[in-house]
């Protein structure tokens, strides 16, 4: 019902650190500046938040009319709703945290890779 909320929260709290890092950041040889992996972040969670907003679209949930969120409207769907933010929302959210460090992980080996790989030469 409202589970679309906690990676659309992520995602605007990961776009103004990125944002802020860009301002300050020096970029070394070969390494891909950190503002860019916290741009993967931020389109991760904002891709999330709009799957999980399109199925609540798709089943009536999520309405173009106040009060939007069809579950705000009884005392005892906001219950449910904010029991589903905390699982399914939260889920989404170290979800797409767990899938970004794998992709750190993979880029931290890529950029290594290439660095030895410009060093032998």
């Amino acid at each position: 019902m409202g589970c679309f909320i906690v990676p659309t929260v992520g995602a605007v709290v990961s776009h103004v650190c990125e944002k802020r890092m860009k301002k300050s950041e020096k970029h070394g040889q070969g390494h891909i500046a950190f503002s860019t992996k916290l741009g993967w972040l931020t389109k991760l969670l904002a891709g999330g938040a709009f799957l999980l907003a399109f199925e609540h679209v798709w089943h009536g949930e999520l309405v173009p009319w106040f009060p939007f969120l069809t579950a705000t409207s009884n005392p005892a769907d906001t219950a449910e709703m904010l029991r589903e933010m905390a699982t399914a929302g939260t889920a989404m959210l170290v979800l797409c945290i767990a899938v970004w460090g794998v992709m750190l992980g993979v880029a931290h080996h890529l950029e290594n890779k290439a660095i030895a790989a410009e060093e032998k030469v």
